[in-house]
């Protein structure tokens, strides 16, 4: 199936909402081959490709496809969830949908070696029965206690509320930037996960490889860390802590307006 990506993908802007049906439909056509996939996971925020969000109706189109030919769907929400897009705690919530199982990892334990798999019983007791697993660190009340706090922390913080406030500001200032710098093809993401998207031509989208690992590496002299993301590896991945402040977006932005105008 084709990537939903709405910005360079074979379907654009408008075009995208024909992604999900065709998605769709090659789950049933696999089905009926006897081939029926057993599961369909997807970021619900394609993060990875620069932040770019799937089409309205996506995920509930391919989802109810899955689940008609005995098919579960995983949500993966290593990058996206817990807060960082702003609008929504968690990536799914945004295509309106509720998936069988959910992946989390990273976020969870901010920075301690911590992650789940959130499911639901039927599911967790199925997995059960089909061996033995596992885990040396599994339990760890060092690990719980780390989670819930940062759980608490996210809550007691606004810590979703400032992404949404602060994510906003500076995708506004990136805008600005991509009005005046046209080697900025989009601006993608929500929240406090964005990317910039460099291409040498805006009409045919041609990928800015070489000048988006050179403005990195310029970046990174400037005191911003910084990484290409994509399979073209021309964006920006733009996914600051979480309490990342106006002052702060500022300093990133100037300073990518600095290496855009100065060079790299």
């Amino acid at each position: 199936m084709a990537a939903p990506n709405s910005y360079r993908g074979r379907r654009r802007g408008a075009e995208a909402r024909r992604y999900g049906p065709e998605a769709a439909a090659r789950i049933t056509e696999l089905a009926e081959q006897g081939r029926p996939p057993a599961a369909f996971i997807c970021e619900p925020f394609y993060g990875n490709a620069g932040g770019i969000p799937l089409p309205d109706g996506y995920l509930r189109q391919v989802y109810d496809a899955t689940r008609a030919v005995g098919g579960v769907c995983i949500a993966d929400e290593v990058q996206v969830g817990y807060g960082r897009l702003g609008t929504h705690f968690w990536g799914f919530e945004q295509q309106g949908v509720v998936p069988d199982i959910v992946t989390v990892a990273k976020a969870m334990g901010n920075g301690h070696p911590l992650g789940a798999v959130i499911t639901r019983r039927e599911i967790a007791d199925a997995y059960r029965t089909q061996g033995y697993f596992f885990s040396s660190a599994g339990g760890s009340p060092v690990s719980s206690v780390v989670g819930l706090t940062v759980l608490d922390v996210l809550r007691d913080e606004r810590l979703q509320d400032n992404a949404l406030e602060v994510g906003g500001y500076l995708k506004r200032r990136l805008e600005e930037l991509a009005a005046r710098h046209p080697l900025i093809g989009a601006v993608h993401g929500s929240g406090l996960y964005l990317g910039v998207e460099f291409v040498r031509d805006r009409e045919t989208l041609e990928p800015a490889t070489e000048e988006t690992a050179a403005i990195c590496d310029r970046l990174r002299e400037l005191g911003v860390i910084v990484q290409p993301t994509s399979d073209r590896q021309c964006v920006l991945k733009i996914k600051p802590p979480m309490c990342l402040t106006r002052r702060s977006a500022d300093v990133f932005a100037a300073a990518l307006d600095d290496v855009l105008t100065n060079g790299w």
